[in-house]
């Protein structure tokens, strides 16, 4: 049976057996990509965090998915160093975490991203002195109140959205990137957005959307700079997430709670320079490319839309 479709295959013409040979090919590739999803996401472990050193740093560590990422490695054995502008958080934060994971140590660090940067940074250096900090998490970062136009965001708005998502990210891992460079050893996992990456617009969340693709392109870079230096650069991409930024309270399949991104957001420290961690975001990822961008673009303009129209009835309520 093998020998005679051998002999069926010759004898076909020539754009046949190239037609075959390309439907084989695209099969493998396809069945290669199915069976790298299913491993990168249920089956490979994830890496010994501490060997890239015994302490990490988490900014935006009061909330979101900041706060759950600094009780994912505190579950993992590693001290922290939590930065946040809200000192009576940043201590309850603190206290609930050794009251889960009381071996480990924990500075607190209050720093402002859109006040004083340089000042914010001084107080970083100071408390991560002598310390061998192998893992920094730059989650800190601020959105639209709700959706808007362009011409409708005022002068501090855009201010704080480009000082804090672009310049704070920055300025903390130009704090942070000497003593991982003197260690040779370290792991930088940047914060990013679907909004800059997954869909291809983001419509009345323009100057967010930027500042996000910003962080994807520092974080390639960086990657791509100091790989050889032993220090691993990742820029995570999730879609939303039950989080008070994205004004979601509940987590489905779809949108987890910040303790599930961050459970898988941990199992994927050290790897691609770019990812989505949680398996369900990576399907809509999928669909989203598959679809027009126009059917997309549409689509989220119509949804943003939406949006606005209910921020901006809250906000006419508050002036009565």
């Amino acid at each position: 049976m093998e020998s005679c479709l051998i002999h069926k295959l010759k004898t076909q013409p020539s754009w046949v057996l190239a037609l075959f040979a390309l439907g084989s090919l695209s099969l493998l590739k396809f069945s290669f990509a199915v069976l790298r999803w299913v491993y990168v996401n249920f089956l490979r472990p994830g890496k010994n965090l501490r060997k890239y050193g015994s302490w990490a740093l988490v900014t935006g560590s009061t909330d979101g998915i900041g706060k759950g990422f600094a009780f994912q490695l505190a579950r993992k054995g590693i001290n922290l160093v939590l930065v946040g502008r809200n000192p009576e958080k940043l201590k309850q934060v603190s206290d609930s975490i050794l009251a889960k994971s009381g071996k480990i140590q924990i500075k607190t660090v209050v720093v402002d991203f859109a006040g004083d940067l340089s000042e914010g940074m001084v107080r970083i250096r100071e408390a991560i002195e002598g310390l061998d900090v192998g893992v920094l998490i730059n989650n800190v970062g601020i959105s639209y109140p709700y959706a808007r136009f362009f011409h409708e965001v005022d002068d501090e708005l855009l201010r704080n959205l480009i000082k804090v998502n672009v310049e704070g990210t920055t300025k903390v891992t130009q704090t942070v990137l000497p003593g991982m460079l003197k260690r040779k050893k370290g792991a930088i996992v940047n914060i990013g957005s679907g909004a800059a990456i997954v869909i291809p617009s983001d419509p009345l969340y323009a100057v967010y959307a930027a500042t996000k693709a910003y962080i994807d392109q520092f974080s390639r870079c960086l990657y791509v700079e100091y790989k050889k230096s032993g220090i691993d650069v990742q820029c995570q991409v999730p879609l939303y997430v039950a989080t008070k930024m994205a004004s979601i309270r509940r987590s489905s399949f779809f949108v987890p709670s910040t303790e599930g991104y961050a459970k898988a957001g941990v199992r994927w420290i050290g790897y691609d320079p770019r990812c989505t961690p949680y398996w369900p975001h990576s399907l809509l990822w999928a669909l989203a490319s598959s679809l027009p961008d126009s059917i997309v673009d549409t689509w989220r303009l119509s949804f943003c839309q939406a949006i606005r129209k209910r921020g901006q009835r809250k906000d006419s309520k508050k002036t009565e």
